[in-house]
């Protein structure tokens, strides 16, 4: 019996297009660690992955031997500096960051929630920049994370944005916004906007998120809503030309 083709996060046309199995499964190992995870046993990334562990270890050689995988002597697996090394020049590729951090911390200190930017990858969202709030009680997550796309307020922003069908993202369109109470945790809320580029393709999501109390008082959409899209508005001209 094979190991299954792995398939979360993947675009839909990908199958579509000339695959090497051995490097696909390699890079599904590394997307294991999509969640945060800072550490994985063996039988964790079975799971993720759902491939054996014969396979798992096969694969492990070689990225270990170009740093993207590592084993500590307990047994667990993290993350390699060859990652870390990649991300930095994606960054400095076109200084997204540059253009990003500053809108989250005008965000953050404007509405006192924790302010995030967002993109689509495949059926997954990529928590990219985070700014968080100064508040003792905020929502905390860290940079990379990967979660799903159909909860939340960014996901359901991403997919509107992102070719989504029917009544219910039409009516995002519309609104031109997503308010999710609760929907991936009872006690957070989130409130997202698109970050549109020239011609209306989308760029991301910038998102506000917090406790779900402080967004269900009264009158503060109204007070997030337009700090949101003024920020997002004038990012997607900025990132026009990325």
């Amino acid at each position: 019996m094979k190991d299954p083709a792995p398939s979360p996060g993947t675009p839909a046309d990908a199958h579509k297009e000339q695959k090497v199995e051995a490097v696909e499964r390699a890079l599904t190992i590394l997307e294991a660690f999509a969640d945060g995870s800072p550490r994985l046993t063996l039988s964790e990334i079975t799971k993720r992955t759902g491939f054996y562990r014969s396979t798992v270890l096969r694969l492990y050689a070689s990225l270990a031997r170009f740093d993207y995988l590592h084993r500590d002597e307990d047994g667990h697996f993290r993350l390699g500096p060859s990652l870390w090394r990649l991300g930095n020049l994606y960054q400095s590729a076109f200084n997204l960051a540059d253009r990003v951090r500053p809108v989250l911390a005008r965000i953050a200190e404007e509405t006192g929630e924790t302010a995030t930017f967002y993109v689509r990858r495949g059926n997954m969202r990529l928590c990219l920049y985070r700014q968080h709030s100064s508040r003792t009680i905020r929502h905390v997550l860290e940079e990379g994370a990967m979660l799903p796309i159909d909860r939340g307020a960014s996901g359901r922003v991403l997919i509107a944005y992102s070719g989504g069908e029917g009544p219910f993202f039409e009516a995002i369109r519309e609104a031109g916004y997503y308010l999710s109470l609760g929907e991936r945790d009872p006690d957070i809320a989130g409130l997202s906007v698109p970050v549109l580029a020239t011609g209306g393709a989308l760029v991301g999501a910038l998102n506000v998120s917090g406790l779900k109390s402080r967004f269900e008082a009264p009158g503060a959409v109204e007070r997030l809503l337009p700090i949101l899209q003024e920020e997002a508005q004038a990012l997607g001209r900025r990132l026009a030309n990325v």
